[in-house]
């Protein structure tokens, strides 16, 4: 998008806010002139359809039963919808999946609890699902990860019934927190090869998107036999790998690795160090997902850190300090910018690059983790509170 601006306030290049039901953390997902966004209305879970107008056209229940976790940091509306265009799903931290036309329509609905087993994850589903071709994958890691007990896997539904395509179990051996995934798979679709990336339980798996078989999984994520390094037994995953033509950026948690991973292999890549085109020992971000653009990645990390690596080699760029606060939004590139938002409501503006520049720094006083979305020249931020449209004027 070329004409997203840089620079805004509460009272500057604001086309309009629209006051919301209830907190969430999903990002808005834009088709055309609709808008859609999951939320809470007191204790029922609900996607909502917003007019690029600021109107709201529809709303609809998708399960009950809200929590807000961790005090300020999600509940069960978590997970973004997804849209083609002529059908719009929504899955909750509930289980409860819906899809709909995109006049609020109802085309079916089912909870993914009933049918594949009790979810058993801390603080709620808040993965989101992936549309592509006539699926929608869905990653459910949560649960011990035993063999006999598996209760991780991977499920494909035809996107237009609901009917189950394939399922695969997730079998890991992680243990304790590391059962839990609060990551979203990640589809690469580059040069003509597509395939699902699944992330979590101490290992980033790569499935067939025809039959969900594995293509290539990789370990020591969080070794358990690394004489250099104890297993971490609360190294849960929240950032999801991100996808470039030719790479596969695995990030990890908690000031731990991250893997820079070439995206043809197949196998166990856990120690192929051929598989690799690089490996950093410490530093991942913790929530934010990496970002790849220009033979650079960018690592924005949870305290407001962001670190520039060399897409290649990984040897660093820069590391700057952006804003000294919580990060749990995504950074976003537009038009050669990077959008990188704080808790507070901070949105600071960074030109791409080598070199550090950061252009702008907006505030609307508003708490806020939702990354932003972008369409027709408009930036449409989610706030604990409203909906907004950031519009040059």
């Amino acid at each position: 998008d070329t004409k997203a601006p840089t620079e805004w306030s509460a009272d500057k290049n604001v086309a309009w806010r629209l006051p919301l039901p209830g907190q969430s953390g999903a990002t808005p997902v834009v088709w055309g002139d609709k808008i859609f966004i999951t939320s809470v209305d007191e204790n029922e879970l609900v996607l909502l359809c917003i007019g690029t107008d600021g109107k709201k056209q529809w709303q609809r229940t998708i399960g009950v039963g809200d929590r807000t976790v961790r005090g300020d940091e999600g509940n069960m509306a978590s997970p973004s919808a997804v849209t083609d265009g002529k059908h719009v799903w929504s899955l909750m931290g509930t289980g409860d999946v819906a899809c709909f036309d995109m006049d609020g329509n109802e085309t079916w609905k089912l909870n993914l609890q009933e049918r594949y087993g009790k979810l058993n994850i801390a603080f709620g589903l808040s993965s989101t699902p992936i549309v592509h071709g006539d699926a929608i994958f869905f990653q459910m890691i949560h649960g011990d990860g035993k063999a006999d007990t598996v209760e991780a896997m991977v499920v494909a539904l035809n996107k237009l019934t609901g009917d189950e395509i394939w399922q695969k179990k997730r079998i890991t051996g992680a243990t304790s927190e590391n059962e839990h995934s609060y990551a979203s798979p990640v589809l690469y679709n580059f040069g003509g090869v597509a395939y699902l990336i699944t992330h979590g339980a101490d290992f980033t798996v790569a499935h067939e998107l025809a039959d969900g078989q594995e293509r290539w999984r990789l370990g020591g994520l969080n070794p358990r036999d690394d004489p250099n390094r104890k297993y971490h037994p609360t190294l849960r995953f929240v950032a999801s790998p991100a996808a470039a033509e030719g790479i596969v950026v695995s990030p990890t948690a908690k000031n731990g690795p991250i893997f820079a991973i070439r995206s043809d292999q197949r196998g166990d890549l856990t120690d192929k160090s051929s598989a690799r085109h690089w490996v950093r020992p410490r530093n991942t971000p913790d929530v934010p997902s990496p970002l790849i653009d220009g033979g650079l990645v960018y690592l924005c990390r949870e305290n407001g850190v962001l670190l520039c690596v060399d897409q290649k080699s990984g040897k660093d760029v820069y590391e700057q300090r952006l804003h000294d606060h919580r990060h749990r939004a995504s950074p976003v590139l537009i038009n050669g910018n990077i959008y990188l938002t704080a808790r507070d409501g901070r949105v600071t503006v960074v030109k791409s690059g080598k070199d550090f520049e950061i252009l702008a720094k907006n505030d609307l006083n508003e708490q806020l983790s939702a990354s932003p979305a972008v369409a027709n020249g408009t930036i449409y931020l989610r706030t604990f509170k409203a909906l907004w449209a950031i519009r040059a004027e």
